[in-house]
């Protein structure tokens, strides 16, 4: 349905069917280039979603890959009509994070904010959006070496909004972690068990439902990947981020793999009040910790 639509959740509407039209048909996207008088840049763009196509563009290109059905030509045309409303630019499309943000966190980004539900699971590091200051700040101080300070701080920044964002919004949000990711002690004890008490905060306060996956799990959701499924209307979407790169990936077969292993596991492993206790152990003994440590230094 196009009515109610957003211009982001039209615009995809209308590439998925374009691309899925073009494969039906088995066209290249050199061929339709071709065939529309088109540079080859131009066909990804729209099937990226990097930019919409227009209506007088749409009507020649639906002819040409066989789209013919009246409702759907009616359908496309009204979601590209509603694809192309300019809403003014959104802060990740500003120059200071253009450099900043990978295309595939600018399309996350871009999702979250139009997601109804977001499944997450992480194998290193709570998520951006639910990271203290602190905690965000000391993990990228791992990456002086790559990124310049600017950088750094740009990231934070956009980590900061997202979690702004997704505040703001009622967004169902399902969050499975590591049990390595809750004892990673990163950025030290105290910041660490700050970062813990977020975390809390976040499934006692905010409705976020959090789940451990125990060492003890005899089978992960994936290898060496965390990743996160949002649901966008009537579809969904999968964001895959690896230690080295990242990518948002629209392949339903894929989609599909991800949330089948996700969901699978999400009822075997530790519910929410396991895991809720297993946090609260690990703050005490951070703030042990810290205590034992500020005796040895004043005794």
């Amino acid at each position: 349905m196009t009515e109610g639509d957003s211009p982001t959740i039209a615009r995809r509407r209308v590439r998925l069917a374009l691309r899925q039209a073009r494969e039906r048909a088995g066209l290249t996207q050199n061929q339709v280039a071709e065939e529309m008088e088109w540079s080859l840049s131009k066909v990804i763009r729209i099937e990226n979603g990097d930019v919409s196509v227009s209506q007088n563009d749409l009507r020649p290109l639906l002819a040409y890959l066989g789209i013919k059905d009246k409702a759907v030509v009616a359908d496309l045309l009204a979601a590209t009509r509603i694809a192309r409303t300019r809403r003014g630019q959104a802060w990740y499309q500003a120059v200071e994070f253009r450099d900043t943000l990978t295309d595939g966190m600018r399309k996350l980004i871009e999702y979250e904010s139009e997601a109804t539900e977001i499944r997450s699971y992480s194998i290193y590091y709570i998520p951006g959006h639910l990271q203290t200051p602190a905690y965000a700040e000391a993990l990228m101080s791992r990456y002086e070496d790559e990124l310049s300070e600017e950088l750094r701080t740009r990231r934070i920044e956009a980590r900061n909004k997202r979690r702004e964002v997704l505040q703001a919004r009622n967004v169902k949000y399902l969050l499975m972690v590591d049990e390595s990711v809750l004892r990673r002690t990163i950025g030290g004890t105290e910041v660490f068990a700050e970062q813990l008490r977020r975390l809390k905060q976040a499934a006692e306060e905010d409705g976020v439902r959090i789940r451990m996956v125990p060492f003890s799990q005899d089978a992960a959701v994936t290898n060496n990947a965390s990743f996160d499924l949002l649901k966008l209307g009537q579809g969904e979407v999968l964001y895959r981020e690896t230690g080295l790169n990242d990518e948002m990936i629209e392949d339903p077969e894929t989609i599909a793999k991800h949330r089948a292993r996700y969901d699978r596991v999400w009822h075997e492993v530790a519910d929410e009040a396991d895991t809720i206790q297993f946090i609260e152990r690990q703050i005490k003994e951070l703030e042990r910790a810290t205590t034992e440590r500020a005796l040895r230094k004043n005794p």
